[in-house]
C-alpha cells in the first residue's frame, strides 16, 4: 500500500498521479507498468515523494531492472527517461521515469537513442542534422 499522505498519495487521490496496475512497492518509490506502454515491459518508476532522494531511489532502480532484463535475456538494452515539463513532452505532471526496455528491429534506426526526442537531431550521422 502506498502510504497515506505521501505526495503520491496526494496526487493520486486528486487526480494527477493516474497510475493504476502497481508492481512494485518500495519505501522511496511505487513500480507502476505504463498504460501507454512503448514496448513490452515499459515501467514508471514513480517516487512515493517528490524530493530527490525518492527521485534518485527511481533512476537507480530503473537502471538495476533495466540492466537485470539485459542480463536474463528478457530484453537487449534499455533506454531510461524523464520528461520534465510540457515543452519536453511531459502530460503527466507529477515525476516519474520510464524505463524503456529496447529490442533489436523495434525501431527503423535506433542511431541516437534519447536524442530522438527531436526525431531531426536523433541520427547525428546522417544529413539533416544541425548543430544547435
Amino acid at each position: 500500500m502506498i502510504k497515506k499522505n505521501s505526495d503520491l498519495d496526494l496526487a493520486r487521490s486528486s487526480g494527477v498521479a493516474p497510475w493504476q496496475t502497481v508492481i512494485d512497492l518500495q519505501p522511496d518509490y511505487v513500480v507502476f507498468a505504463d498504460a501507454y506502454a512503448v514496448t513490452q515491459g515499459h515501467l514508471l518508476f514513480v517516487p512515493k515523494n517528490n524530493n530527490w532522494h525518492c527521485i534518485a531511489a527511481c533512476y537507480q532502480a530503473a537502471y538495476e531492472t533495466g540492466l537485470t532484463g539485459v542480463n536474463e535475456g528478457n530484453w537487449e538494452a534499455f533506454n531510461i527517461g524523464q520528461n520534465i515539463g510540457a515543452a519536453a513532452g511531459q502530460t503527466v505532471m507529477y515525476p516519474h521515469v520510464h524505463m524503456i526496455p529496447r529490442r533489436t528491429g523495434d525501431c527503423a534506426d535506433p542511431t541516437g537513442g534519447v536524442r530522438g526526442v527531436i526525431p531531426s537531431q536523433q541520427n547525428y550521422k546522417q544529413s539533416g542534422y544541425t548543430k544547435p
